[in-house]
């Protein structure tokens, strides 16, 4: 039955079919042909699938990054990542990587991010000359900092998935996405040696340095509530996904004053839809994992893993490959709920730390948002920076190396990650 179903579901995927139709369906089919099981079932285990209540974060942390991208927070955020890395060489470029680490602090998504610092962004580096290529390969990577750094949307539904720590989680994403971030950072100063790109020599002045700080520090306060809450014992990370949506509109009706009663209507809207597509990817590809599980396919791939190693490093590279590749065709929340299942078990029989699988499995997840030939970041890039697919996706080919690079470090050195989840959590 599991073959089937596995067969079922990748052919449907690549005839284009809807991803959680694909699932869904595959599911279904397979519990009529092949199981005995009632169909009745099949309902009750998709809405246990959502029926998590660390789920609620998603929607609450999509609606909050939703308010304040509306109103006017992602200029600001450019703004002053712009004021504190402009000036070095290559400046524009490391600031498209603060801003999307900044960003990504306030939506949780990667796609998003993409957008809104991409949007801004992207004409600048084209008016500094930077090669067009570079610039889209460098905001389509540079936004999966978006799902590594805290609040993860995506470090959610692998807690909900496990049941590890969401707070470890954040803790161990703050390491994890700095160190993304900083081998990007490297490799943007060496080409921009190549390029011969320009320092940026107009200092600001002190009343420009003050009010770009002022502004930003409101939007900037979300994650600080978020994280601060958290670890201060004051809300679950549930909780604080609900706070962050208050603090939100406040923010965005009362100090910026960029949205009125129209647009949050429109807000509203569009963070229900993006939630339910969300919602119905995690609710059929838990039904997807169930069938796979119940047919003890799980058993089946501990018994070949452990045949062919118990050493945790084969292990993890196996893992690692699994998800690389699975990132390619798939979104990381189906990716997530389908192989966690799966994989996490092997892993904690290997002796390997549950936060560190957790990040190592969401940077894969990050890495697979822009890499071809399904890579979400990659579409959204091509639309809000008119460049071909095709073209995009092989300039994002250096920064899939460099996001390697950071995975293989963090295998190598786990206290990148551990380490702050060890001070918090000790």
């Amino acid at each position: 039955m599991a073959s089937s179903l596995l067969v079922v579901g990748v052919l449907l995927i690549a005839l284009g079919v809807p991803i959680y139709i694909a699932l869904g369906f595959s599911a279904l089919l397979s519990l009529m042909l092949f199981s005995t099981i009632p169909l009745e079932v099949s309902v009750q285990r998709i809405f246990a699938g959502i029926d998590k209540f660390s789920l609620m974060a998603i929607p609450f942390f999509i609606f909050a990054a939703n308010i304040m991208a509306a109103g006017g927070m992602a200029d600001r955020i450019v703004k002053l990542a712009n004021l504190m890395v402009g000036r070095t060489r290559g400046g524009l470029a490391l600031t498209t990587v603060m801003a999307s680490m900044f960003f990504g602090a306030v939506s949780g998504s990667s796609p998003a991010t993409v957008a809104s610092v991409g949007k801004p962004l992207f004409p600048k580096l084209m008016a500094q000359n930077y090669p067009k290529g570079f610039a889209g390969g460098l905001i389509v990577s540079s936004g999966s900092l978006g799902i590594i750094i805290p609040p993860s949307v995506t470090m959610i539904i692998y807690g909900a998935v496990t049941g590890v720590s969401v707070g470890s989680l954040f803790m161990a994403g703050i390491g994890a996405g700095l160190l993304f971030a900083l081998v990007i950072g490297v490799y943007i100063l060496w080409k921009s040696r190549q390029f011969d790109i320009a320092n940026e020599t107009v200092k600001p002045t002190f009343q420009d340095v003050w009010k770009t700080i002022k502004e930003a520090s409101w939007g900037l306060g979300v994650p600080v509530i978020i994280l601060g809450g958290i670890y201060g014992g004051i809300f679950t990370p549930t909780e604080a996904a609900g706070v962050s949506v208050i603090y939100a509109l406040v923010v965005t009706f009362f100090i910026y004053r960029e949205a009125n009663a129209e647009k949050i209507g429109e807000i509203i809207l569009d963070s229900c839809k993006v939630s339910a597509q969300v919602m119905i990817i995690i609710a059929t590809a838990s039904i997807f994992s169930w069938v796979i599980t119940t047919d003890g396919v799980g058993r089946d791939v501990a018994h070949m893993v452990s045949s062919i190693s118990s050493n945790p490093m084969i292990i993890l590279l196996m893992i690692n490959l699994a998800f690389l590749i699975g990132g390619m065709f798939l979104d990381g929340s189906s990716l997530i709920i389908i192989l966690a299942p799966l994989l996490v078990p092997i892993a904690h029989n290997a002796g390997i730390d549950p936060v560190l699988l957790g990040v190592l499995i969401t940077v894969n997840c990050a890495i697979g948002m822009f890499t071809p030939p399904f890579g979400l970041n990659i579409f959204v890039g091509s639309t809000i920076m008119n460049m071909p697919i095709a073209t995009l996706s092989r300039a994002a080919v250096p920064f899939v190396l460099l996001s390697l690079i950071t995975l293989i470090l963090l295998v190598l050195v786990p206290g990148i990650a551990l380490w702050l989840p060890s001070v918090v959590y000790p």
